[in-house]
């Protein structure tokens, strides 16, 4: 970001431009400068005022390192959390004035995966998924599991879900990766911890798409919804699995009790997903957000570790711990989406 120096010496330069305008007949440049000039000045007014509420905020500190008047110190961390308050909101607002409004995301498609580690990583998987939409009704947002392949001991080898809520891509995006979980599983008689892993995959659903999609590049094919350990347990094959032969890309939705309706979800997640990698190409990367997220799934490739014999959960990008796992699991996830939210303001 420049400094504010930068935009003062702009906004003289605008200035004198739309004074040397003002005698000319072209009105569209008059009009385009005195917006840019406007806008300048708003932008430059806010800067100023975060300027200000950081000299109170150090100020403030330093009469609280040295006052010994538990009253007066009181008095002073209220005034400090309102500073802190309005510094958030014209950071937010300096941000919104420099790059413009970002794009609210109300809907994702969430992909979970079990990892390394057999029945342990797909019971994990299974336990990942009920936090995210045990945090859902927390937040009173709509979770509908798409396509989900359960085990027999009542894990997940992998699972699709579409969550709709207020900000929820913001909300959740930090948590994309390959997650690591370290505890002795029911079945261990030596009492040995063994580590498996499970991944997350967080994909974007907004409102404007520019993929166009052949139908005779679809291999669509219907099969039984299926139960734990591939068991079928609806007679009518009203499940649907779609393949998109260019890319190679598989989708397939089995939650609704007619064809029609999961094909129309199949297509929707196909849909995302073919955006997702035009998004990429465009911006020329190599390797697609989802591989990015997830990577192999190897035990070494992770972004949060869970350990529950020691009661911690580690985030491995910002080097931050919580304790209360099973709280956690229970889909108090509040912490640390926090954190993640501050790190990112």
């Amino acid at each position: 970001m420049p400094g504010i120096q930068e935009y003062k010496e702009k906004y003289e330069e605008l200035s004198s431009k739309l004074l040397s305008l003002s005698s000319r007949p072209d009105l569209e440049e008059f009009k385009t400068t005195s917006k840019a000039l406007a806008k300048l000045g708003k932008l430059i007014a806010l800067l100023d005022k975060k300027d200000a509420k950081e000299r109170e905020l150090v100020e403030l500190q330093s009469l609280l390192a040295e006052e010994t008047n538990s009253e007066l110190i009181e008095m002073a961390e209220k005034e400090k959390l309102i500073i802190l308050k309005d510094l958030q909101t014209l950071v937010e607002n300096i941000d919104i004035e420099e790059h413009g409004k970002k794009e609210t995301i109300n809907a994702i498609i969430m992909e979970i995966r079990a990892g390394a580690g057999g029945d342990e990583a797909s019971l994990f998987a299974m336990e990942l998924m009920r936090m995210y939409q045990r945090y859902t009704v927390k937040k009173k947002w709509n979770f509908t599991i798409i396509d989900e392949h359960q085990t027999d001991l009542g894990g997940i080898k992998e699972a699709t879900v579409e969550i709709h809520g207020d900000n929820v891509y913001n909300e959740l995006r930090s948590e994309s990766g390959v997650h690591r979980v370290q505890r002795t599983p029911d079945t261990e008689k030596a009492g040995r911890i063994h580590t498996s892993t499970a991944s997350v995959a967080i994909l974007p659903v907004t409102e404007t798409s520019n993929v166009t999609i052949n139908p005779n590049d679809l291999e669509i094919t219907f099969f039984r919804s299926s139960g734990p350990g591939g068991q079928n347990v609806n007679k009518v094959e009203t499940a649907v699995r779609i393949l998109h032969k260019p890319t190679g890309i598989v989708v397939s939705s089995q939650s609704e009790r007619f064809q029609a309706k999961n094909k129309d979800k199949a297509m929707k997640v196909l849909e995302i997903k073919l955006q997702e990698r035009k998004n990429e190409e465009e911006a020329s990367e190599l390797s697609s957000e989802r591989k990015k997220q997830i990577g192999s799934q190897d035990r070494s490739e992770k972004i949060r570790t869970y350990n529950f014999p020691q009661d911690r959960i580690t985030d491995h990008r910002i080097n931050q711990n919580w304790h209360n796992i099973e709280s956690i699991m229970e889909g108090n996830i509040e912490p640390i989406i926090e954190a993640f939210r501050n790190q990112q303001q």
